[in-house]
């Protein structure tokens, strides 16, 4: 949060003209950036506007926890209130948004979605969006575990009438989902106070700040109820507007014979297979043909089997991007291609019928297969050379079959502890983005770490996994592909091979196949079963899971010299890299695949690399203050 003090505080800063001030310093401390003009604006108007009403309510010692950041996200409430319940005089909390609309507009046949002038796309209902708040802390804040009747939810539209706003009134209200204008500030003054006690909030902030931090719900551990019982997910903000945008397109296709073309891009972490699995659980529940495809064996091959476990003909339900070559023109309802940056120029291969070798692209057979097809994708995690799947080349061929294509931008960060700084800090670090390397500045969600040796890296990692309380955390250590792999194993063989030697060090990479080997799992499999501790995965693996700790050894294709990156393409034993590949799409795709590789962590991620002037550079950016890499958590 950016701030925490008693209402009177609140008041008595704003009044000085030091409040949006002190924000803006805090918020550039936190992001490593400056706050938007919009934002400041919203600090300089609607906080005073309920700093106000609490004081007119009597609740001046309630404490205001200002832009709150919700557990393992980079999403924050813009205040919760915390003080004690006048009935039970235990903790109670009210999460509310605050919005200076003047007037909105539900969105047609959509209440959930809607529209104000000012913003070019639809947004979220702020009384479902207050809701979605308050149900992810619950989900997340172990100190409301047990009391989820502690926890109310209210967006205020402090400048808004009824009649401006009447038909957000569409969607139910309730505890965790209501909403006051500025006609009903007395309702609204009624309301706070039959929630929160004129007594001191300090402790209830204390309990709720301190609350521990569940384990994130790993994407395959729910994926099968998803799809078969009921949503397991939370969706915030842009995520839940994405959902509702793809299953309002749908009921217009079904209704008015009408196509669609759906892309949502969003960074490593901001939600992509969430959203998919979310929309393919609903439509599966509602009868709606839709299938899911990617371009990757080991997540459809892992969701196949979580998904599939009791129910096998789900398993159907996911394929691949070359899986609707001869597919019928909008037999589905819905295709939802997931990771879709893995896109190809054809889904023809060495494999493929002659009768189906034709020219036509991978991206014009996948629209063609449905009367809506959603594409997810993060162009920056491209690493194979081929692979081109962009929101500018899906555009491109919606509009050369005369298609309207709608884009959502995920901007949140639910991966590397919802730290947008971490994902930052990645890109600028291996020239993605920004000027280059900068330091690393500690916050409170993600840990970041340097090794000296791989053997230190996987002890770290050991001792990580027996620490989880209620369970043991994952951990897997990934790297470069530097070391040459066997994938032909023989009868005589009793182990895998170590292939990654680093000194006396020795691993085998993740199983070659489909199929289990000496006690280790299959490929697709390895960044899901814990027994796929122990081999070290690679970006193929890799991409596309989390786990709670990351170990990344960074290999002789990717080194610090003097002022700079160096790639050495020789160093790199990928089959993918022909001569045929340019230099400079090899450096690129490497550096992407460091990118995939070090935003695969939930709680923290520890490096190493190979090179002696690398683990320098890495230690001076992350280690800065003491020259030293930590050795056991703060």
């Amino acid at each position: 949060m950016l701030f925490r003090e008693s209402a009177a505080t609140v008041a008595a800063r704003n009044l000085e003209g030091t409040l949006a001030l002190h924000l803006m310093e805090n918020f550039q401390h936190a992001h490593g950036y400056r706050p938007g003009a919009s934002e400041v604006r919203s600090w300089e108007r609607s906080l005073p506007a309920l700093t106000g009403a609490l004081l007119d309510a009597g609740l001046d010692a309630v404490e205001m926890l200002i832009e709150y950041s919700l557990p393992l996200t980079s999403k924050r409430a813009d205040v919760i209130l915390a003080g004690v319940h006048p009935s039970t005089g235990e903790p109670s909390y009210v999460v509310v948004e605050l919005k200076q609309w003047s007037q909105a507009y539900a969105e047609e046949e959509d209440p959930l979605l809607c529209r104000i002038d000012a913003y070019p796309r639809p947004v979220l209902n702020p009384i479902e969006q207050v809701r979605g708040y308050c149900s992810y802390l619950l989900s997340f804040n172990g100190a409301l575990e047990r009391t989820p009747e502690a926890v109310a939810g209210v967006a205020f539209l402090h400048n808004a009438t009824e009649f401006g706003i009447s038909s957000l009134r569409e969607v139910p209200e309730d505890l965790q989902g209501c909403m006051y204008t500025a006609e009903q500030r007395g309702a609204f003054l009624d309301f706070l106070r039959s929630r929160l006690a004129p007594k001191s909030g300090a402790g209830a902030a204390d309990l709720l700040v301190q609350g521990r931090t569940r384990p994130s719900k790993q994407l395959m551990a729910v994926a099968a109820a998803e799809v078969r019982d009921r949503e397991q997910f939370v969706l915030l903000d842009e995520q839940r507007i994405a959902y509702e945008l793809v299953l309002s397109v749908v009921r217009k296709a079904k209704r008015s014979n009408h196509k669609q073309v759906v892309v949502v891009t969003g960074g490593p972490g901001s939600g992509k297979s969430v959203i998919a699995l979310s929309l393919l659980g609903e439509l599966y529940r509602r009868g709606d043909t839709a299938l899911h495809a990617t371009g990757s064996a080991s997540f459809t091959k892992t969701i196949r089997k979580v998904a599939g476990a009791r129910k096998p003909e789900v398993k159907q339900l996911f394929k691949y991007f070359n899986s609707f070559m001869d597919a019928e023109p909008n037999d589905l309802d819905v295709l939802i291609c997931d990771e879709a940056h893995r896109l190809r120029k054809t889904s023809a291969n060495r494999y493929t019928k002659a009768a189906l070798r034709t020219d036509r692209p991978q991206v014009a057979e996948l629209i063609d297969a449905a009367r809506v097809p959603v594409f997810l994708l993060d162009q920056h995690q491209v690493v194979r050379p081929g692979e081109m799947g962009t929101k500018e080349q899906i555009k491109d061929a919606a509009a050369a079959q005369g298609l309207d294509c709608i884009v959502v931008e995920l901007d949140s960060q639910f991966r590397c502890g919802g730290s947008e700084a971490y994902v930052k800090w990645v890109a600028n670090l291996l020239g993605l983005e920004g000027d280059g390397p900068t330091v690393w500045e500690p916050d409170d969600k993600v840990q970041l770490l340097t090794a000296d040796s791989p053997q230190e890296l996987e002890n770290f990692l050991v001792a990580r996994r027996e620490e989880g309380e209620g369970k043991k955390y994952s951990a897997r250590v990934a790297a470069g592909y530097c070391w040459k792999w066997t994938t032909k194993i023989t009868p005589e063989m009793s182990e895998l091979p170590r292939d990654v030697v680093i000194g006396n060090w020795s691993r085998p990479w993740n199983v070659p196949g489909d199929r289990s080997l000496f006690g280790a799992p299959a490929a697709p499999l390895w960044a899901n079963d814990p027994a796929g501790f122990g081999q070290v995965g690679c970006v193929y693996t890799a991409q596309g899971f989390e786990y709670d700790w990351s170990g990344v050894i960074m290999g002789p294709d990717l080194v610090w010299r003097t002022d700079r990156w160096v790639v050495d393409r020789t160093a790199s034993k990928d089959p993918i890299f022909t001569k045929a590949t340019p230099d400079s799409e090899v450096d690129r795709l490497i550096r992407n695949t460091y990118k995939v590789l070090l935003t695969r962590g939930m709680v923290g991620t520890m490096i190493y690399s190979t090179d002696q002037e690398t683990r320098d550079k890495l230690r001076s950016l992350v280690h800065p203050e003491t020259g030293v890499k930590l050795a056991v958590l703060a």
